[in-house]
């Protein structure tokens, strides 16, 4: 077990430990950040990171945490089980009815540092594609609002996707981009503690990869993606985008595993760094299991599997062209409180809002945004294999290792 002070991540060129941000921003006043939310309700995306913000990394009242304060929070539905007004009053943070007083703080300026959108979990509908529709979007066009209105912007964090719609998750960028503002968004899966600090070498050559994640297709489907894309963006000439994909499951997945070798090689390395595998044959445990196929520009081809049944972890393994083993490695999640993989997360946030840098592409959750659309259009479509013209998003990956080092 490693100490508080033996938590480092290393983010975007920029060191993060137990002690706060490592940087020329120290000896400055703390940033202020105000949170804009669908609903604060225990172990919600709002709870695993505001709660860090207010509580420390642990949630527990003790050090350490992050610099950045917590200084306005609006949240958009306020659930039976909320607990934004018992957190806002012991922390004495103000909860304003609009989005434009969060960010001005009741004035007619911008008055805060940076931005939490926090767009998870909520009361909102779903399409007839599975698709849960959350407003991040119109949250996100709220937010840029006042930007425009005061003649002023901050970094802004968006968790998870982009937003269910390409389009929409586009325009955020095109956005962002208009007004001149940092914006980083993604889930935890990529900065998360890795046991032997496992990554792919940075200009390697990748010809195949696989990932495993596992349970429905929309929320955590996107985890999947995230804990490939964050693996193979390293890979040799960088980012070019994605050619086409491909749902398919159960027997007709594991028929086409059985004649892909590649596939079965890197399906088994990724489950060899499993720790929640459950005894026995794969195919038999996993009959209700999926994946998704995605075949890149620049001829990569991955696989991205739903083991359920199978394993719980997410893992990642990647065939380098002249290596004999794949390079693989095991994405730790902790399964309760205080969910250190969101610590990690919260340390790479704080990288852009000490910095005015994103911790790692913006491109990159926009690129998964898309192919994650795309998949569950695939799915709809009884597995149809989709062109994705669209899907040429272009980037480099930092060449700094974006994980957490060691467990909290």
């Amino acid at each position: 077990m490693t100490t508080r002070r033996e938590f480092v991540a290393t983010a975007g060129g920029v060191s993060l430990a137990a002690g706060g941000l490592v940087s020329a921003a120290q000896g400055t006043p703390p940033k202020r950040i105000a949170a804009v939310v669908t609903e604060y309700r225990h172990n919600s995306h709002a709870d695993v990171i505001i709660g860090k913000y207010l509580e420390g990394f642990r949630q527990d009242g003790r050090p350490p945490g992050p610099r950045s304060k917590i200084v306005s929070m609006y949240t958009a539905q306020v659930p039976k089980n909320d607990m934004s007004r018992d957190m806002a009053k012991k922390h004495n943070v103000p909860i304003y009815p609009t989005i434009w007083e969060t960010l001005t703080l009741g004035g007619d300026r911008l008055a805060v540092d940076g931005v939490l959108l926090i767009g998870e979990h909520g009361q909102y509908p779903w399409n007839e594609k599975g698709q849960h529709l959350y407003p991040r979007f119109e949250l996100f066009l709220e937010i840029a609002d006042v930007f425009r209105a005061t003649g002023k912007s901050v970094p802004v964090f968006n968790d998870k996707h982009l937003s269910y719609s390409w389009l929409k998750a586009r325009r955020m960028v095109e956005i962002a981009r208009e007004l001149k503002f940092p914006l980083m968004a993604g889930s935890s899966i990529p900065v998360s503690y890795r046991p032997h600090g496992v990554d792919l070498d940075w200009g390697a050559k990748a010809t195949h990869a696989v990932s495993i994640f596992y349970a429905d297709p929309d929320a955590y489907g996107f985890h999947l993606l995230e804990g490939l894309q964050c693996m193979v963006e390293r890979r040799r000439g960088g980012e070019t985008g994605v050619k086409a994909v491909q749902y398919i499951e159960k027997q007709a997945m594991w028929d086409w595993v059985s004649k892909t070798p590649w596939a079965e090689k890197l399906l088994n390395a990724a489950l060899a760094q499993a720790i929640h595998r459950k005894p026995g044959g794969i195919r038999d445990l996993g009959k209700e299991a999926y994946a998704f196929r995605v075949e890149y520009l620049d001829g990569l081809e991955a696989a991205a599997f739903m083991t359920n049944g199978v394993a719980q972890d997410a893992a990642t393994a990647v065939e380098v062209e002249g290596r004999a083993d794949p390079v693989a490695t095991l994405m730790w999640l902790e399964e309760g409180r205080p969910f250190q993989h969101f610590a990690c997360l919260v340390q790479a946030i704080e990288t852009m809002f000490e910095t005015g840098r994103p911790a790692y592409p913006v491109e990159r959750t926009l690129l998964t945004s898309g192919m994650l659309e795309a998949l569950l259009n695939s799915k709809f479509e009884n597995g149809r294999w989709l062109e994705t013209p669209h899907l040429a998003v272009k980037y480099m990956a930092p060449r700094e290792n974006v994980f957490c080092k060691a467990k909290l």
